[in-house]
């Protein structure tokens, strides 16, 4: 069986962001291995086991299980090259101006909302974390407390003041 080699498109290419907080890299550590020492020796003696049922031209359950430990080795390099090219956030003291892993306030409209500014390996805009390369991220960086920025969101444009910046929060 032949895997279906796809064109490369918009986003095939996309490399992960290398900017990630001590708890990510940890958690990476512990992913890579969790998958190399407990999932992997099991996908290869699945697929010893089966090779030995014959023929592999016609042998699907062969393939399939070939598939699975081609798609888990695919799935260890990229987590070990994500974890080689990690670049970890030290907090950043200095709290002047916006910083990667700030926890920054912002007033819009009268409502007050935190968000924590980090790479975007670790969003979740649901809890407030919202990646550098957002556009409200991507706004922030640089700013000082009490600028007002305007940020030009899909569903329009939006404007923010900065009502404090802190290391935790």
């Amino acid at each position: 069986m032949r895997v279906p080699i796809r064109k490369p498109g918009k986003y095939s290419q996309r490399t992960t962001d290398p900017i990630m907080t001590a708890d990510k890299l940890i958690a990476l550590i512990k992913q890579l291995e969790k998958l190399k020492k407990r999932i992997r020796p099991g996908l290869i003696e699945e697929v010893k086991r089966l090779a030995l049922m014959g023929d592999f031209s016609e042998n699907a359950a062969y393939q399939i299980a070939k598939g699975r430990l081609r798609g888990l080795n695919q799935a260890i390099w990229e987590i070990s090259e994500q974890i080689k090219k990690a670049a970890v956030i030290k907090p950043d003291q200095n709290c002047d101006f916006v910083r990667i892993g700030h926890w920054i306030s912002l007033e819009c409209q009268g409502k007050l909302s935190a968000y924590h500014l980090l790479g975007s390996a670790e969003t979740d805009p649901l809890t407030g974390v919202i990646s550098r390369s957002s556009p409200l991220g991507a706004a922030l960086l640089g700013r000082r407390v009490g600028e007002i920025i305007k940020v030009q969101l899909p569903k329009g444009e939006k404007t923010y003041r900065i009502t404090s910046i802190a290391n935790s929060k």
